[in-house]
């Protein structure tokens, strides 16, 4: 046997053993027998280098830590899913789907769905092309996501090669990639011998692994990964879907199952609410899909969910626990919210300390006191919060909670505004609004410095290193490296460690990728109230660069579709304010990107038959879904808006036209027939 004959025998082996021990669950040799056939192959590639090929088994971790993540656009959106939480809201869902198909409410006509346990983990979407990866991105924002592709070829459970016969030309996969419950406990015991900051839990760890800017890194943690979507879809039924991903070889959860009617869909999620603790991984629910897609294309989809699905949320677990204190918490924008501080306690999967209070207000209204028992859980399955207090074990003495009147980290006297529930520091030099406001410019979302967190940011502030976002970029490594931080190991000890120099180079490397960012990502990490990542991109694309938005007038501002008289008026508040202007002028100055690049601004003056007209969609169109409509318009220069304004220049109503379209007979916006409609789209092709 030849030397490339070896190899490729190898190699099939190798995946042939991976897919039974990563997909099947079922494998036929132990570790070491599995070991020694990736020795031979690492062996004989090191031996005949050209015989090297980027799907080999070998070339899942690589050893270059990468500079940072580009930004990908997915082929479709990625839409998140609609939640409920009891059955009556699971059996409204079955009845809208009814409706959608036609079906009488009362009638015995049974919807068939597709029930699959949802995976408390990280949505990713990954291309084949000709049967071998390509690409691996994160969800992100649902049209733009983060190219992750060096990391997902490090997890062992999803293949880099496809079975043969893969269909030719590209194929796109969606699925989670989720970290083990075992894999979780090894990693923060790891973590904590280190003397590093624990994960909260799985899903928090297996989004921060993913993102990890070291390959190898990421191979050690020993995330995994199932599969539920094929892009477009190639089968007429969701079950035949699954059925196919498995045939690819890709990992498919194994316990979904085909209910017809929504009494059998009940049934299943009664079933995996008692026994979702005796699985490996997290899930928080179960999804429910419509099974046949062409009733999918019927039902269509709103601007954030499909019709055709829904997650179903398990109740959540409670707990009962001390209330030690509330304490208060400054935000970036000098909201104080209170805050309970716990006596330990488990809960749905990790030990919780802390959980929100919400607000002065909710506390009065709960009657919650320091001192009492109190009912605690997490609400989806993720943010603890206190349900009440447990009156018959309140302590004698206990008194009701005031909020405090002065900031607790500047002193400032706290103000609220009339109507509003919300107290705030209105003092601008406030450490704890520059605190959040770093966090939040520095964000994944926002200007995305990887490194750059919130224990980093209160040394810097501390030191007077960082009095405003500029200062950020005049940081250096020899700055950062000297500086130390502490931690608690879970015996109480304190372990301070040094920065270092190899930590302070990737974090200045990555202060230095952001001066190029989207303009978008600066006017979101500014922090101004009401400004959003969706009003930001508006802004961004509409005024082409930061001096012609900050000269803007509050009516070209509301002149912008999306952007209302609340945004506009908070928008140029912000830039009349002296200090604002300074501090732009710094981060000019800095090398900060602010303007659109010039070829990005040529490829919008080409502009479209619909430039400047804004569409709204509603109800059901029988020859094409509501993205198919959404991407016609805008691939003709139109903008396509979620809710109906006198700004709108049409309302596209299909089937079963809402209120959308009542709204826009009394703003006096002109409604477009799914003919009308059709015809305007083919005119301007």
């Amino acid at each position: 046997m030849t030397p490339a004959d070896r190899i490729n025998e190898l190699r099939r082996l190798i995946r042939h053993h991976d897919e039974r021990y990563y997909v099947l669950n079922d494998p036929e040799v132990a570790d070491v027998e599995f070991d020694a056939l990736m020795k031979e192959l690492e062996r004989l590639e090191a031996d005949h280098p050209g015989l090297v090929t980027d799907d080999s088994p070998t070339r899942r971790v690589g050893g270059r830590v990468a500079a940072g993540f580009a930004t990908v656009e997915h082929a479709e959106p990625m839409l998140s899913l609609d939640n409920t939480y009891s059955e009556e809201e699971l059996r409204a869902f079955d009845d809208r789907v009814r409706r959608g198909l036609g079906l009488d409410a009362a009638g015995p006509d049974a919807v068939a769905y597709v029930a699959e346990l949802k995976i408390d983990g990280v949505s990713i979407a990954l291309t084949y092309d000709r049967g071998v990866l390509v690409r691996g991105a994160t969800r992100g924002d649902g049209s733009r996501g983060e190219d992750v592709t060096p990391n997902i070829r490090t997890i062992r459970a999803i293949p880099l090669r496809l079975h043969e016969g893969t269909p030719a030309g590209r194929v796109e996969v969606r699925g989670e990639v989720y970290l083990p419950r075992r894999a979780f406990e090894r990693t923060n015991s790891e973590r904590e011998a280190a003397g590093e900051m624990l994960f909260a839990n799985p899903r928090n760890a297996a989004a921060g692994t993913l993102r990890n800017l070291d390959p190898a890194l990421v191979a050690a943690r020993g995330l995994r990964a199932w599969f539920y979507q094929v892009v477009p879809g190639r089968l007429p039924t969701h079950a035949g879907t699954l059925d196919d991903l498995r045939g690819l070889g890709l990992p498919v959860e194994p316990h979904w199952r085909r209910c017809v009617g929504v009494g059998a869909v009940l049934a299943f999620c009664r079933e995996w609410d008692q026994q979702r603790r005796s699985l490996d991984f997290d899930t928080d629910g179960v999804v429910i899909k419509v099974d046949e897609l062409a009733n999918r294309r019927l039902l269509g989809a709103t601007s954030k969910f499909p019709r055709w699905a829904v997650a179903f949320k398990f109740p959540a677990e409670q707990k009962t626990t001390l209330l030690r204190a509330i304490e208060v918490n400054v935000g970036r924008t000098g909201a104080v919210t209170p805050f309970a501080v716990l006596e330990p306690v488990f809960i749905a999967g990790s030990t919780v300390s802390m959980a929100t209070l919400h607000n002065a207000d909710d506390i009065a209204r709960k009657d919650i006191r320091e001192g009492d028992w109190v009912l605690v859980e997490k609400a989806g399955d993720v943010i603890p919060r206190v349900v009440g207090p447990v009156r018959d074990r309140r302590p004698p003495g206990a008194q009701p909670w005031v909020m405090p009147s002065a900031c607790p980290r500047c002193g400032a006297a706290l103000q609220r505004a009339e109507g509003e529930v919300v107290w705030r520091c209105e003092n601008t030099s406030c450490p704890a609004k520059l605190q959040r406001g770093l966090e939040h410019f520095a964000s994944r979302a926002a200007m995305n410095i990887e490194g750059l967190g919130e224990s980093l940011i209160a040394q810097l502030i501390a030191g007077r290193l960082v009095t405003d976002y500029a200062d950020v970029y005049a940081l250096g490594t020899g700055t950062l490296a000297t500086l130390t931080s502490t931690s608690l190991r879970a015996d109480g000890k304190a372990i301070e460690r040094r920065f270092g120099e190899k930590n302070a180079a990737k974090v200045v490397a990555q202060i230095d990728r952001s001066r190029s960012n989207d303009l978008w990502r600066l006017i979101f990490g500014l922090g101004i109230r009401h400004v959003g990542e969706r009003a930001a991109q508006v802004l961004a694309d509409a005024f082409g660069s930061m001096d012609a938005l900050g000269t803007a007038s509050v009516e070209q501002l509301e002149a912008t579709p999306e952007i209302g008289p609340v945004l506009a008026a908070s928008m140029r508040s912000w830039c009349d304010e002296p200090r604002n202007r300074a501090l732009l002028d710094r981060l000019r100055a800095a090398g900060v990107r602010m303007e659109v690049p010039p070829e990005q601004r040529a490829a919008r003056r080409v502009a479209g038959p619909l430039a400047g007209r804004t569409y709204v969609l509603t109800g059901t169109l029988a020859s094409m879904t509501r993205d198919e409509a959404a991407a016609a318009i805008e691939r003709l220069g139109g903008k396509v808006a979620g809710s109906v304004s006198r700004k709108t220049t049409a309302v596209v109503a299909g089937v079963d036209a809402g209120a959308k379209a009542e709204k826009a007979g009394a703003l006096g916006v002109p409604l477009l027939d799914e003919a009308a409609f059709l015809a305007l789209i083919a005119s301007g092709q």
